[in-house]
């Protein structure tokens, strides 16, 4: 039994901290439900770019240089703001005279067009008329030293004007046929544009409305969980509880079996403390019978050997322990009849069943609370069903929307036209690039045949076929620039109006972004155009920075601004729905019975142990006694003395009785003495057991029976307790997921949805196809063609002025009669007419 305390001390210790300490639970073990598992949101914004438009780099590209620079010195002005103003809100009073100021370059360019129109027609019909009254054409040249010279630099101006056209020519064809090229792609791109942007702005509402639906992830997580949320809160409680019922129901086992321990020991303690009073009072009248006997054979006279010694040790022999003398026991044994009546054993391991069944019993009554649950996790928040009807610019954007499919229809019949215009235009540039090779064609065969007469001419007077020819067909290649000279014109400054306006007011300030700042000054637009207005919004917003932030990729709520137009917090507010789910967690209750944690047996068993006194034994008198031999002389010892003695006698009766005696004393030993000291032995077991738990058994019995009344009467609060902080655990996690889902709006919304930069990239794309695809061709090809207008003039003076060098040429007479060194006038016959 020297265990017992081993297994009282941690009940003692439980005990009184249980009685002392126990207190409701602050929180619950939030922890037990598990984390909140990561809900995957499908990303509801779509993929939507615009891929840029850039024209690649060309053989063409000096030439679009000159070209933008020439229209550079044309126009030095810069953006004309308030005439351009004036003109989008009050067309009736833009005065002419500052058309003019602002077209100054274009004006000069017209009087210079206009001069030319003038001039050279009117010199070509003149020339014509000379001829045909043979007014025109000249002396016959007369042969002297520099006529080579003359002749050859008037070919080489010749050629040289020649090439400069054939270059004008050729790169107005080129310009004219990639101006032609581009347009039919660049007039397609612009309905595919339209397309993609009404796409983009139709996308905005449904993509806000995906992200509302996706409002059911967290839904049906949440729902998934609520299957099972009463047994998993009945385990919380199970758990909690079972923490502080499992050791006291622990304790009152082991106080169980301590006191059927202690019980037995008692027992055990009557039982052989009256075995040894009965033995005491056989052995002491037996003891004293052997002594005296012993006394008077050695003291005889004729005791032979250490009989002195023997005497001294037999005066000795008595008992030592008095067990007469230590304390009964039988009226605490008294008040412990009949216990223990239970077995605290089984009663422990009902009570533990019962436990172990709380989570079905907190399922069960939960039940019909978390049905209630479902239902109020399976309505949407109202903000939740408003979230894309209420955006801004969602009726905005359904009307544009509608604008830009019906611009995108309306535009094709006029797009049509404009392709079938701009083949008039082909066409037209054609036969006038046409007229122009026509020229230079004139102009090569003219000086090929020229050259040849010249090398074949022997004879002054030899009329020259080749030479003739060649003269004729320069002046061919006059006649017809006289003839086209008018329509070049013509083409050239139309074209050139319109291309030149077109990069310098348009392009340019496009480019620079001069035109984004016009739109952006208060004023300058109608407020219909304003693009606050046009898209339902309360703050005006810069068009030069919400380009800049498309062109970066923003979304639309940070372009537009609509953290001031558009209350988003609002719309995910979700605490009425919380709060609906929060008192509906409140409701959850357990009616439990509180457990008997000890039955009436059990709790009387413990009142008779408390009441027994077992604390006030004097065990201390037990121990005493124990402490002394049952003989104060070793029997065993004086027997074998005595036997010895017997034999050193001379007297053989004397030493016959000594050995007599020798014998009973060992048989008193055998039978009486041994006998007595193992009940000793197991007396002092009980006695040490009793006295090492005696002290504290009364008091544990006292904490336990104070703990299990404390927990009957605290033990449903107690339950109750614990569930609702595990309900307020459990609905903090579960709005974890509706959390999630906010965030994920917030930066759905804020950052992903209607990136805005195909709008700007549909900016700069229609500035690529409007000027770098249209106008440069355009306008090299106006540059090109006046280029070859212009150089007509050089072309007919050359090619009149060299066509009389490859007339016949008269040689010098030897005469020098004024006669024959007189100039004469060439007959006018037909064949030398020019």
């Amino acid at each position: 039994m020297r265990h017992a305390p081993g297994l009282l001390a941690p009940l003692l210790g439980l005990g009184l901290g249980l009685g002392l300490g126990l207190r409701l639970p602050e929180a619950s073990d939030c922890g037990s439900l598990g984390q909140a598992q990561r809900l995957a949101f499908a990303p509801a914004a779509r993929t939507r770019w615009l891929a840029p438009l850039v024209r690649p780099p060309g053989p063409l590209d000096p030439l679009y240089g000159a070209v933008q620079g020439f229209l550079a010195l044309v126009q030095l002005n810069p953006f004309p703001s308030e005439l351009v103003k004036a003109l989008l809100n009050e067309p009736s009073s833009v005065k002419v005279e500052e058309v003019v100021r602002y077209e100054a370059g274009y004006v000069v360019c017209a009087v210079i067009a206009g001069l030319y129109l003038l001039a050279v027609p009117t010199t070509g019909l003149c020339f014509c008329c000379c001829r045909c009254h043979q007014r025109c054409g000249g002396r016959v040249k007369t042969e002297h030293k520099a006529m080579a010279c003359e002749r050859g630099t008037l070919m080489a101006f010749l050629l040289l004007t020649t090439l400069v056209l054939l270059i004008g020519v050729v790169c107005a064809f080129v310009t004219n046929q990639r101006t032609h090229e581009q347009m039919g792609p660049n007039v397609e791109a612009v309905p595919e544009t339209l397309l993609g942007l009404r796409g983009l702005v139709s996308s905005v509402p449904q993509e806000l409305q995906a992200v509302a639906d996706q409002f059911s992830l967290p839904q049906k997580q949440v729902l998934k969980e609520l299957d099972g949320v009463g047994e998993r809160l009945g385990n919380i409680v199970h758990r909690q509880l079972g923490s502080v019922i499992y050791p006291v129901l622990a304790s009152v086992n082991t106080l169980g079996q301590a006191l059927q321990v202690t019980v037995d020991h008692l027992h055990a303690l009557n039982a052989t403390l009256v075995e040894l009073r009965e033995r005491q009072q056989r052995l002491e009248p037996a003891m004293r019978e052997h002594r005296d006997r012993l006394l008077a054979l050695l003291q005889e006279p004729g005791c032979q050997g250490d009989c002195e010694g023997t005497l001294n040790r037999t005066r000795t022999l008595e008992l030592a322990a008095d067990f007469v003398q230590v304390p009964s026991v039988d009226h605490i044994l008294y008040q412990l009849k009949g216990v223990p009546e239970t077995n605290f054993s089984s009663m422990v391991q009902e009570e533990n069943s019962t436990l172990r069944s709380l989570p079905l019993l907190v399922a069960m009554q939960t039940a019909s609370v978390v049905e209630d649950l479902k239902k109020a996790v399976a309505q949407q928040p109202k903000g939740m069903r408003t979230l894309a009807s209420s955006f801004p610019g969602s009726k905005a954007a359904a009307h544009w929307s509608r604008a830009l499919e019906e611009l995108e229809v309306r535009s094709r019949p006029y797009l049509r036209d404009v392709q079938r215009y701009e083949t008039y235009r082909w066409i037209v540039g054609c036969v006038l690039c046409s007229t122009a090779l026509l020229v230079v064609v004139c102009n090569l065969v003219g000086l090929c045949l020229g050259i040849l007469g010249l090398s074949a001419r022997e004879d002054p007077s030899h009329w020259d076929a080749k030479g003739e020819a060649g003269a004729r067909f320069l002046m061919v290649g006059v006649g017809f620039s006289f003839v086209f000279a008018a329509p070049l014109i013509l083409l050239v400054f139309a074209t050139f109006l319109v291309g030149g306006n077109m990069q310098t007011l348009v392009c340019q300030s496009w480019e620079s972004g001069e035109l984004y700042e016009f739109a952006d000054t208060p004023g300058n637009l109608h407020p219909s155009m304003n693009l606050s207005y046009l898209l339902g919004l309360r703050k005006n917003i810069s068009l030069l920075l919400a380009y800049q932030q498309c062109k970066e990729g923003a979304a639309l709520w940070e372009v537009l601004q609509l953290n001031d137009s558009y209350n988003l917090d609002k719309h995910l507010n979700i605490s009425q729905y919380t709060k609906k789910l929060q008192r509906d967690l409140q409701d959850f209750r357990v009616n439990m019975e509180s457990p008997d944690l000890l039955s009436p047996e059990a709790h009387r068993d413990l009142e008779k142990l408390q009441k027994s006194g077992l604390e006030k034994v004097s065990y201390h008198h037990f121990l005493i006694q124990i402490q002394k031999p049952v003989v104060k002389t070793d029997m065993e010892q004086l027997a074998q003395e005595l036997a010895g003695l017997a034999q050193s006698q001379g007297n053989s009766v004397l030493g016959r009785q000594l050995q007599e005696e020798a014998q009973r004393l060992r048989m008193l030993s055998q039978e009486e003495v041994i006998p007595q000291q193992n009940l000793v032995v197991k007396l002092n077991r009980s006695v040490r057991a009793l006295e090492s738990s005696a002290p504290n058994l009364q008091r544990e019995t006292s904490v336990i029976l104070g703990n299990v009344t404390y927990l009957k009467t605290e033990l449903p609060a107690l339950t109750n307790h614990i569930l609702q902080n595990a309900s307020e655990c459990f609905l903090t996690r579960e709005m974890g997921y509706f959390s999630q889902y906010v965030a994920w709006v917030k930066e759905e919304v804020t950052q992903h949805i209607a990136t805005c930069q195909p709008f700007s990239s549909a900016l700069d794309n229609g500035r690529v196809v409007l000027c770098d695809m249209m106008a440069d061709p355009w306008n090299a090809f106006w540059f090109c063609l006046g280029w070859c207008t212009f150089f007509l003039i050089p072309s007919i003076i050359f090619a009149v002025k060299t066509s009389k060098y490859f007339r016949p040429i008269r040689k010098r007479l030897s005469s020098t009669s004024s006669e024959e060194t007189q100039l004469f006038r060439i007959p006018r016959v037909t064949s030398l007419k020019l």
